[in-house]
Formats: C-alpha cells, structure tokens, sequence
C-alpha cells in the first residue's frame, strides 16, 4: 500500500496564481493594465473636478484602490477607483468644511464597509432581480456614454475624424489580432498622429496637472473630537452604502460575463480596507467603476488580479514618468475607448421586439423606471433601490391574485368547507376577510389551508378577524390543513396581535 506525500514544493505551486505560468495570460493581463490605467487618468482628474479637489487627490485615489483591491478584493479582474458617485456624495463635506473632513469621512467610510461586510450585507445582492440588473446594465451605459458628450461639444473640428478613426480601429483591429487590445492600438495611433502633425485638439493634459511623486501617507489634519464624527458620519454612512452597492452590483455583472463566482463578502471587506489606505494616503475614496472594468474584462480580456494591480501601478508610473507623453494623449482617443465601452455594456437584447413582446409587462416596467432613475439621478445606487422596490411591489400584486378561496356546503345545510389556495401575506390577506358569508352561512365553518401557507402575521390576524366575524353571529371556526410552518406561526401569534 502506498501513499503519496506532499512536499513543500508542490504545496508552494498549489498556491500560485494561475497566471504565473502562462506568458499568454501574462501579455494579456498587462496590456489590459495598461489601457485601463491609461483610461483612468482623465477620469480620476474629472471626478476630483467633482469633488472640488486637486487632480492628484482623485489619482492618488485611483492609484491606491486599485493596488489595494487587487489584494484584497474578492472580484478577480474588477477595477475599483475614484468614481463620480463617491465624489457627488462626499463633495458637500468638502466644500463646507475642508478636505481634512472630507478625508476622514473616507476612512469611516471605510470602517463602516468592513463593519457591513462583516455583517453579511452582501447576501442582500439575492434580492435584486434580473430586471433590476438589466436597468443597472443599460443604464450604466448610457451615463458612460452622456458623459463623453461634453467632450465633443465645442471643440476643433479635427476631433471627429480623430473620434470616428478610433472607433473604426476598435472595431476592425481585432479582426486582425487580438495579440494587442485595441484600445491601445487605438490610443497609441490617434496620439501619433496629433503630435507628429501638430493638430491642436483637447487632450488629457488639459484636464488639469498630473502628479510628479507618489503620495505620503499621513493623518488627516482634523481635531479628533466627537463633533468631528457627528460632522462626517453622514456623508460616510452614504458614501459606504453607494460604494458598496455599486462595487456589488459591477461584482455581479463581472461574474455574469466570466461565468464565475466571487466572494461578495470578501469584496464588501475589501472595498473598506481599500478606502482606509486611500484615505491614510490623501485620496478622495471610490469604489468599483464600471466602464473601466468592462475595458479590463470585457475588451481587453482580462481575468485575473495582475491587471487590477498593474492598472493602478501603471497610473502611476504613466503620471511621474511619462506625464509629459501622457499629457499630449487627445481626449478623442480616450472618448473613443469610452463610447465603445458603452455600446459593448449594453444589452440589446433586452430591448429587442422579440424580447419586448415575450417579456410581462412588469418586468419591462421594472427595467425602465430602474434606467430613468439612474439616468435621471446619475446615482446607481438611487435607481437599484427604486428598481428593487418596484419590483417587489410588482411580485406582491401578481402573488396576491393568486390566492383564492371556494366554498362548498355540506348537503344537509350543517357545515360549510372554504378552500383557501395560494400565499397568503400581506398583499393577499388584506382582502381575505371579504370572501366569507358571516351572515348567510351555517353555523359551523370549516377552514381549509391544505393548499395554502401563511407568511406573515397580516394573514393571523385576518384569520382572527374572520374567526371573530363569526363567532359574533355565534358561530364556530375550525382551521384544517395548515402545514407545519404555518401552524406554527399561526399557534404562536393568533390572538396576540389585537388588544381588543
């Protein structure tokens, strides 16, 4: 009989990432990390625009979420970075007391994620039905698509055919190779070609000043009292809440397309420990973004923690390096990476004739209040929740028409049978206690639950309503058939919800 023994080698190389073997996976990875680092530097620096900060607070943010998640997040391949939500939220603190306060908001902000992650919010994400996701998705890719319109309003007419170059490149590159993104093909030559010829378009420099050094880390400069706290616990409760149902929701997007499965509580933990470093490091906080992630997964391919990491480190580099080359990258070329993103993020198939017509009519209400309250708000988080409300009214309804009741009395005239079929909670117990003829029927009254299950105590206590109906006309109840949870939940509150 042998055995087999496991050596320390073997049990090292068990622990290695996937990708460290792999040079294919490797080139992949890094140019993905590349074009998503080159893409969040015009982002980073509109979004701390927002947020009424320096330039280099929203790239030090980017630069730290991203190296940050990539370690401890639980979506391989997701990017997590400033975002315009995070900034709507937080600059009101900014402008009325300082970035001291806004900074310190980031690091509750952070405290109060983990605390939630550890709580187990992330189970929430069940609740959120496809619909909901589907609004999410489209919607999401409308707003990445209206925020590129500003760029091409009021500017040189050799934008366009820069713009329509760079599309026609993403589009027909890869039919050549894949070998190389094309957005970076795309980027690359549109950046050429404005240098070499001396075109004078908007490019990133123009968005303001890049950073020359890494950030330090430090405290944030405010007094550590408990009005400090009152003053930024708001703002941090609803700068946690959005970060998370945004990183969230863009973690389950990411799993839809890679057909795999990530950890939403790691994740939940990750995004907290990732907005406390940023925020030790002066940053302005964020959480997932995803235009950038559908670049990395979506368009370049990418599947794992290396692309993340590099994404944030090549920001960097790109910014203290290579700032001046950077700086000279047309806006066009960068809004021709985002415009496609846009078309590639949204399902068109949720919104084709033959969809629309099988799909019920609430789903497609769902969907669309989900996309104009989003879009309306420019909060995703706003339109997930409105989204989710609407659909469990819209399942409450259907439910509720579902449950019936049928009587058959007993040929000598003695006892009536009423059969309840269905579920029965608040929606459909409500008008349970109007389907009985207290003043008609015999004067003993069989209730049969054989074929329904109660769910709440709305439906105890129109079983009590009914039960006292009758019992003042001085007849008798008998309720059968109740399956097991029911009859518990029944046995423990009949009686006890009404003080009269």
């Amino acid at each position: 009989m042998s055995s087999s023994v496991v050596t320390p080698a073997a049990r090292l190389r068990g622990l290695r990432p996937d990708w460290l073997g792999d040079p294919k996976i490797w080139r992949t990875e890094i140019l993905a990390g590349l074009v998503v680092g080159l893409a969040l530097i015009p982002e980073a620096i509109s979004f701390s625009i927002i947020a009424g900060v320096d330039p280099a607070i929203g790239l030090f943010a980017s630069f730290t979420m991203a190296v940050v998640i990539s370690v401890v997040g639980g979506r391989r391949a997701m990017i997590s970075a400033a975002t315009g939500a995070v900034a709507l939220v937080i600059a009101p603190l900014n402008r009325e007391h300082g970035l001291g306060y806004m900074i310190s908001a980031v690091i509750l902000a952070g405290i109060i994620q983990i605390a939630l992650g550890a709580l187990g919010v992330a189970k929430l994400m069940r609740f959120i039905p496809r619909s909901v996701m589907v609004g999410f998705v489209n919607a999401l890719a409308i707003l990445v698509f209206m925020a590129q319109v500003p760029e091409v309003r009021d500017v040189p007419w050799a934008v366009y055919p820069l713009l329509i170059g760079g599309l026609a490149l993403m589009v027909f590159f890869p039919k050549v190779t894949r070998a190389i993104p094309a957005p970076l093909v795309s980027i690359v030559i549109l950046t050429v070609i404005t240098v070499a010829a001396g075109i004078a378009v908007p490019t990133v420099g123009d968005k303001g000043e890049l950073p020359s050094s890494l950030p330090v880390p430090g405290l944030p400069d405010v007094p550590f009292t408990m009005d400090t706290l009152t003053t930024i616990a708001p703002y941090a409760f609803a700068m946690a809440l959005v970060g998370l149902m945004e990183s969230l929701m863009t973690a389950k997007l990411v799993d839809d397309i890679t057909d795999t499965h990530s950890s939403k509580t790691r994740e939940s933990v990750g995004q907290g420990i990732a907005n406390i470093v940023t925020g030790f490091f002066g940053g302005m906080g964020g959480c997932a973004m995803i235009g950038q992630t559908m670049i990395n997964v979506k368009v370049s391919g990418a599947r794992t923690r290396l692309s993340t990491f590099l994404a944030g480190a090549f920001l960097m580099v790109l910014c203290i390096v290579f700032g001046p080359v950077v700086s000279d990258i047309p806006m066009a070329a960068l809004v021709a990476v985002m415009v496609m993103v846009s078309f590639a993020t949204f399902d068109w198939h949720s919104i084709a004739p033959k969809t629309l017509g099988r799909m019920p009519a609430g789903e497609i209400a769902v969907m669309l209040i989900t996309v104009v309250v989003v879009v309306a708000t420019e909060n995703l988080a706003v339109g997930v929740v409105v989204g989710s409300v609407t659909a469990m009214v819209v399942f409450a309804r259907r439910v509720a028409h579902l449950a019936r009741v049928t009587s058959v009395t007993d040929p000598d005239g003695t006892v009536v049978v009423y059969s309840v079929t269905g579920e029965l909670f608040f929606a459909s117990s409500n008008d349970l206690v109007g389907r009985f003829d207290y003043a008609d029927d015999p004067d003993k009254v069989v209730i049969d639950l054989s074929a329904a299950h109660i769910w709440d105590a709305s439906s105890v206590a129109a079983l009590d309503a009914i039960e006292t109906k009758y019992a003042q006309r001085g007849k008798s109840v008998e309720i059968t058939g109740l399956n097991e949870p029911s009859a518990g939940l029944h046995a423990k509150l009949t009686g006890e919800l009404t003080g009269h």
